[in-house]
């Protein structure tokens, strides 16, 4: 007997529509979110728009860590409600297909994308996190260069002001112009001009800014009064704001480190009480969030299969709320626990054997009670809810008839 039959084949095809289509719906969805967010800020420290889609790669990662178990999840659990919908489930259980056999093909599902979350949050997500912190700091620092506003006073490193009237020609012709800037010693000067242009240098921290058609005032301590001069063509120039090197990766962020960095860093006698705690903390996170894979079959199956004469999609709905509140209570344990106020162990792997042992009840109510529907008492509360909604509404429509 093959190892994949062909029901096996039907049933794999099944799972990888809902999986395919709700990983690029999470993806997509989170992206939009975070893009726009990210298009506020580029625009508010004046950096160029193409940083925004180098930002969004680097969050990629981190949102795939989350989206692949709801992938999973709900792709198995669709293609097991689709199965008890059409009544193909009762025909296999019939032929003597349990659901322990039913489960292969999930299973390695589960297995193949574990370990691809198990490479996202060991390497792929710390070095994309830190990429992203990259290029957040290179914004701030203006090492992606900076953007002159229009109308506005724009600061070009500590002592250097610039004013633009007007823009034109992509920004290349300028007119209206003002600067003012101090110079070591006290000295200062003023520059109004008709026009002028940016020019690049061979030194890479100074512009020079060819003015056309203005006045220079210049003033110092010494003199006794402001100097002044009309040009017709002055090149004046303008020093770059000096940026530093960003921080080693890891420098005070452990979500930068990888997973054999975390256990290096969180087994080493030298390492900091503190530091020692946060890395223990972070190390334990990342392998609930890939252990609890192994169980997100067997809860899918326990919320796929509705009561009989039933349709509700209650455990979809009910799904997707387990695995995103077991994440948050994770994120939880684990700051506190990085505090050092508790053992990451306990603080991690208690929350996860207790949502394991629910998952086992769940999908033992399911597979070997008769009759056995381990969200039955759920279902029959949302029936009357929608029930007294329905006769709620059909009752004031009469009466918007009757009036």
């Amino acid at each position: 007997m093959p190892f994949l039959t062909r029901i096996d084949r039907y049933l794999a095809r099944l799972i990888a529509v809902p999986l395919i289509s709700t990983l690029l719906l999470a993806a997509m969805l989170l992206l939009l979110d975070k893009m726009l967010k990210l298009f506020d800020f580029v625009v508010r420290e004046g950096g160029p728009v193409s940083v925004v889609w180098k930002m969004l790669a680097n969050t990629i990662p981190e949102y795939m860590s989350l989206g692949v178990p709801i992938g999973l999840t709900l792709g198995t659990l669709l293609a097991f409600r689709k199965l008890a919908l059409s009544s193909e489930l009762d025909v296999l259980r019939a032929l003597g297909w349990s659901y322990g056999r039913l489960l292969r093909v999930p299973y390695l599902y589960a297995i193949g994308l574990a370990f691809v979350n198990l490479m996202i949050v060991s390497f792929a997500q710390p070095y994309s996190h830190y990429a992203y912190e990259g290029l957040r700091y290179e914004l701030r620092s203006g090492a992606l260069g900076a953007s002159i506003k229009v109308g506005e006073f724009t600061k070009l490193g500590k002592k250097d002001t610039l004013r633009i009237e007007r823009s034109a020609n992509g920004g290349r012709d300028l007119s209206g112009i003002f600067v003012h800037a101090e110079g070591e010693d006290g000295k200062t000067y003023a520059v109004t001009a008709e026009t002028g242009t940016f020019m690049a240098t061979d030194d890479p921290d100074t512009i020079i800014f060819r003015l056309h058609n203005g006045v220079l005032v210049n003033n110092a301590p010494s003199f006794k009064t402001p100097r002044v001069l009309s040009f017709t063509s002055h090149d004046l120039p303008i020093a770059l704001p000096k940026v530093s090197d960003f921080r080693h990766r890891g420098g005070g962020e452990n979500d930068e480190l990888t997973v054999p960095e975390l256990v290096k860093l969180g087994t080493s006698a030298g390492t900091p009480a503190k530091l020692r705690a946060q890395s223990n903390a972070e190390f334990h996170f990342r392998m609930v969030e890939v252990v609890i894979m192994f169980l997100l079959p067997m809860l899918s199956v326990a919320l796929a299969v509705p009561p009989k004469r039933s349709t509700s999609a209650l455990g979809v709905f009910l799904s997707i709320v387990m695995i995103v509140t077991y994440h948050k209570v994770n994120q939880y344990a684990a700051a506190v626990a990085a505090l050092g106020k508790v053992n990451p162990v306990l603080a991690l792997w208690v929350p996860f054997v207790i949502f394991s042992l629910l998952i086992w009840w769940m999908y033992h109510t399911l597979a070997h009670k008769p009759g056995g529907q381990p969200i039955g008492a759920l279902e029959r509360v949302t029936a009357r809810i929608a029930g007294s909604f329905r006769r709620w509404f059909r009752v004031g429509r009469r009466r918007e008839r009757a009036a």
